[in-house]
């Protein structure tokens, strides 16, 4: 089991920056991979960045590419979002996951989630 806890989330206007993180606990954190998905009022859940198990791969959603980077700290058991050039269109509910071996871009397969931290961009 992998449980995961992500802090950071805020209130920002247009063109700031954040820093979300995600702690996990349990045993065997550096053979999963990470992603962070967010969800928007109204919208269905998207992925957003994921990295490999051994944060040697990255992987980013056109939209933010650019913006973003994901980064992880395998002895601290901890992935980073830093978000920066944020937009209004950011604005969403941002989750950590977790799943064995493979990158997915599918929320769907992955298993492990946090509860979520809200960003908010203001125009």
């Amino acid at each position: 089991q992998v449980q995961l806890v992500e802090s950071g989330g805020g209130l920002v206007h247009d063109g700031g920056s954040l820093r979300l993180s995600c702690v996990a606990s349990g045993r065997s954190f550096s053979n999963y991979v990470m992603g962070w998905f967010r969800q928007a009022p109204g919208k269905e859940r998207e992925f957003v960045s994921a990295i490999s198990w051994s944060g040697g791969r990255t992987y980013y959603a056109d939209s933010v590419k650019g913006r973003f980077t994901i980064s992880r700290d395998n002895a601290k058991n901890t992935v980073t979002l830093q978000m920066d050039s944020l937009k209004p269109e950011d604005t969403a509910v941002y989750y950590c996951a977790g799943r064995p071996l493979w990158v997915s871009t599918s929320g769907d397969l992955y298993e492990y989630w946090g509860q979520g931290a809200q960003v908010t961009v203001s125009s």
